[in-house]
């Protein structure tokens, strides 16, 4: 049996395969994004505690200002990298989704137009069975009126 659209479920096989390497990479981003955080927040941890060492000692309302600022604008800018990656995460899980729906129409086309050949195959051998059987009971009267 060769089913006449396998080239194009081959294609939409590799179209499937690339998206969930799309999809595994943009979790891995999202992963990494993620991960960034925590240390931005740790890092967080410890300017709060050095700045409550600055305000112990002579205060320098400038270095305190500045280590909030900064790691408060760090940590905004790291919410909004996971936000651009979650967006690839959804964008990706939905090719894959919309690819491995394509090759499941795809490989219902092969299932049925292969039923289709079975039974075609079925019939034709059926005539040929009959054929045979209309023959040989032919040559079997012709035999007998030869003999009687």
């Amino acid at each position: 049996f060769r089913y006449k659209m396998q080239s194009i479920l081959d294609v939409k096989e590799k179209l499937e395969n690339k998206a969930k390497q799309d999809f595994a990479q943009a979790n891995a981003r999202l992963d990494a994004e993620k991960v960034k955080l925590v240390e931005l927040q740790k890092r967080r941890s410890y300017y709060m505690e050095e700045g409550l060492r600055l305000r112990l000692e002579k205060i320098d309302i400038r270095k305190i200002r500045e280590n909030k600022m900064a790691v408060d604008e760090y940590i905004k800018n790291q919410m909004v990298q996971i936000n651009l990656a979650s967006r690839e995460v959804e964008k990706a899980r939905s090719a894959l989704q919309t690819l491995m729906q394509e090759r499941k129409a795809h490989e219902k086309l092969k299932e049925n137009a292969f039923e289709e050949f079975m039974k075609e195959e079925q019939a034709q051998e059926s005539k040929e069975i009959d054929q045979l059987t209309t023959y040989t009971h032919g040559q079997k009267i012709a035999g007998e009126q030869n003999n009687g």
